[in-house]
């Protein structure tokens, strides 16, 4: 697996990616770290890990499309077949995911089809106002409707009754660097199969995780 990571902040998912490819628990050469900000930490993740980085600033283009068409060239450029998004705050344009059919993958900090939409804290900050007792983070599949494509993976986390945002992110946060990297291993080890919409994977792992140890 050629990869390429899409970020948009401090790049902690990027880390535990990278790392988990440093630790030989990922097979695949990480090819590309694209930011679509300046001066992010996903940017020094890229660096520490030696990894090609691009910062492609909405500033330097006319439009958000074509900022998004650099980012294509970019990811072409640097021989990626497979994307991870990992705190990526935009919505690709559809040639992007035309470009990549059933090779992005993206995290969110919720248990999709709940509380999906919006980059966190707005998932955590939904689910504590709806009173969920469980909570967590899923690895689905890049389509062009937002937070919708087949599910993955799913880690749960219990939901505290004195927790705030920020604990309850925190809480998500660990179990999205556990379930990210294993995730991806799949579609490297290409044991990742999409039947009718469901993602069926050739192996004994659970595709649910939860935190250790489990209830």
């Amino acid at each position: 697996m050629n990869l390429a990571i899409i970020a948009s902040g401090r790049g902690s998912n990027a880390a535990a990616i990278l790392d988990a490819i440093a630790n030989d628990r990922l097979d695949a050469r990480p090819v590309a770290l694209i930011t679509n900000r300046e001066n992010v930490g996903a940017l020094d993740v890229a660096r520490a890990h030696n990894v090609p980085g691009h910062a492609i600033s909405r500033r330097d283009f006319p439009s958000r499309t074509a900022q998004q068409r650099r980012m294509l060239e970019v990811l072409q450029d640097s021989g990626a077949d497979f994307v991870a998004l990992a705190g990526f705050d935009a919505i690709l344009r559809p040639f992007i995911v035309a470009a990549y059919p059933n090779r992005i993958l993206n995290i969110h900090p919720s248990l999709l089809p709940a509380f999906a939409g919006g980059m966190a804290p707005v998932p955590q900050t939904d689910a504590l106002r709806a009173g969920v007792k469980i909570s967590g983070c899923t690895v689905h599949v890049v389509t062009e409707d937002l937070d919708a494509g087949p599910i993955v993976a799913q880690a749960a986390v219990s939901v505290l009754p004195n927790d705030t945002v920020g604990s309850l992110s925190d809480r998500i946060l660990e179990q999205e660097h556990r379930l990210y990297p294993l995730a991806l291993r799949w579609f490297a080890e290409d044991r990742a199969r999409i039947v009718d919409g469901r993602v069926l994977i050739d192996s004994e792992e659970s595709q649910a995780l939860w935190p250790h140890p489990a209830p």
